[in-house]
């Protein structure tokens, strides 16, 4: 879900190749709710193997992975840890917004509306704790490190991107912002044309990176006005926020009466948490240090046992996509050699 922040901060667009030779942390469980939502059939039915067991996670994983590091950038992949209580209502009602979705979705199918159906089927999207560990096994072949964050994923990879250890964050939610991560980088897995729902028109998206510091200055806001802002028009802490707030009536009020007492001072509040909680919430979040940053070779065996035996992947196409990882480390590995002479 995230914090609806699109009408309000700038970013600048960006290509794959901006990326090279850059590390970056990505938000996994974001990425993987892309995959499982947008890789479908025409009616909406997610790709699965002939057992029925869904692999559309695994075929975006492995093929905008290597990708991306075919073209130079470093990946890791950050996962949620335990949420935190506050969350609970946001869970329970995105359950139940895929039971209605489920409705909805097998009423299309029965009078054959597959474009409905497709965008229904988007809604019902879900990540089960097995696709979460052979997503994690899959990395691991790769030669991708995956970080086990204690909570969310999206603060633990702002953190290692405050610490130096990568250059952006990688997430389609702004919340890393609010996390306070230096650099956020969008739209990286889902570059290319894209169909406007109920329309014959279609949109290229583009990679995006947001410089929080420069929006900061920007917007004239401190970080924690910024945060403030956020919780007013809702995050998932308090979706949807206070009815009648929405970004620019927020940014207003942020801007004209700057304390967290006076924000929230006369605000209806109708959720369990507090704003304040919400607040310290994103100021100190729990992280962990005790995350490696290697990469390594990927293990062809175990991908091709993984993919093509377990899950009847094409086995030329995740060989090519394989190469094609091994050819950019062995030019890079060339380059190195022909430095040193």
């Amino acid at each position: 879900m995230g914090v609806p922040f699109k009408d309000l901060v700038h970013s600048e667009e960006i290509s794959i190749k901006d990326l090279a030779g850059k590390k970056i942390a990505v938000d996994a469980h974001n990425t993987l709710y892309q995959f499982v939502s947008t890789i479908r059939q025409y009616d909406g039915s997610p790709l699965a193997d002939s057992k029925g067991r869904i692999t559309s996670h695994l075929s975006g994983l492995f093929y905008r992975t290597t990708k991306i590091m075919s073209d130079g950038v470093k990946p890791c992949f950050v996962f949620d840890g335990k949420p935190p209580v506050f969350k609970n209502n946001t869970v329970s009602t995105r359950r139940n917004a895929r039971e209605k979705a489920r409705e909805e979705y097998e009423q299309a199918l029965k009078v054959e509306d597959y474009e409905t159906a497709r965008s229904k089927s988007m809604q019902m999207a879900r990540l089960t704790p097995e696709m979460i560990e052979e997503s994690k096994k899959l990395l691991k072949f790769i030669g991708v490190p995956v970080i086990q964050a204690p909570c969310e994923g999206e603060a633990q990879a702002s953190h290692m991107c405050r610490n130096g250890d990568v250059f952006a964050c990688v997430s389609q939610d702004y919340d890393s912002l609010l996390f306070k991560s230096p650099v956020l980088v969008r739209n990286l897995n889902i570059t290319g044309k894209r169909k406007i729902p109920y329309r014959n028109a279609y949109v290229n998206i583009s990679p995006e990176m947001i410089v929080l510091k420069k929006e900061l200055e920007r917007l004239g806001l401190s970080q924690e006005q910024l945060i403030m802002l956020a919780i007013l028009v809702g995050t998932d802490y308090n979706p949807k926020g206070i009815f009648g707030i929405g970004p620019k009536t927020a940014y207003k009020r942020v801007k004209e009466l700057k304390t967290f007492n006076k924000i929230f001072a006369g605000i209806e509040w109708s959720f369990d948490v507090s704003p304040k909680e919400i607040f310290d919430l994103f100021m100190n979040h729990p992280v962990t240090d005790d995350y490696s940053l290697k990469w390594e070779e990927p293990d062809d065996k175990a991908l091709i046992k993984l993919l093509c035996s377990e899950h009847e992947f094409g086995e030329d196409r995740v060989v090519n996509a394989l190469k094609r990882v091994r050819d950019f480390n062995k030019s890079k590995s060339q380059t190195g050699l022909d430095k040193f002479f």
